[in-house]
Parts: structure tokens; C-alpha cells; sequence
């Protein structure tokens, strides 16, 4: 077997192990209002990193992409005004794709 095969069933293992700690913990951690606050802005952070990771990265180097952070500028005017979030993907999208069309 392939140091590859070896890393994906490490991988499994781990979020199975995972998965298993989250659903075997006494409630009353989970209702620890630490934990609680914690579980709230995880995902947002992860988001949050996702998303500049993906604007802002080309490889090793940062790299600005001037369709895509229009997109993104569209989007977050689009959730300022409390659009769905199906018009704010839409309008992301229709903004980047025009401006890579004007630009060529």
C-alpha cells in the first residue's frame, strides 16, 4: 500500500475519532456557554478563511484578482441588504463573469 492509501485511512480514522468524541460528550460540556460560544464562531471562522484563502492565494503567492474581489464586494453589498442567499450567490456571480468578460 501507498503512503497516500496510509494518509487516507489515517484521515478517516481521525474524523471517525472525532465524530465519535463529539457524539459520546456529556451534555453538560456541551452546555458550557465557553463551548457553546466556541461551536457558534467556529464555523464562521472557517468560512472566513476559506474565503481569503480563496480570493487572495495563487499557489505559494498572494495574488489579487480583481473579478473576483468585485464578486465578493457584490455579495457583501448583497447580504448588507438582506438579500437571499440565492441573489447574493447570483449576484457574485454575475459580477465577477462580466468583468472577466470585459476584461478578456
Amino acid at each position: 500500500m501507498s503512503a497516500v492509501w496510509w494518509a487516507v485511512i489515517a484521515t478517516c480514522a481521525g474524523c471517525y475519532a472525532l465524530k465519535l468524541a463529539g457524539i459520546s460528550a456529556p451534555r453538560r460540556l456541551l452546555d458550557h456557554p465557553r463551548v457553546q460560544r466556541f461551536a457558534a464562531l467556529v464555523p464562521v471562522a472557517l468560512l472566513a478563511a476559506l474565503i481569503a484563502v480563496q480570493m487572495f492565494a495563487h499557489g505559494q503567492s498572494l495574488y489579487l484578482d480583481w473579478p473576483r474581489t468585485a464578486g465578493l464586494g457584490a455579495a457583501v453589498v448583497a447580504l448588507l441588504l438582506r438579500a437571499p442567499f440565492l441573489v447574493v450567490l447570483a449576484g457574485a456571480a454575475v459580477v465577477t463573469a462580466a468583468l472577466r468578460w470585459l476584461i478578456g
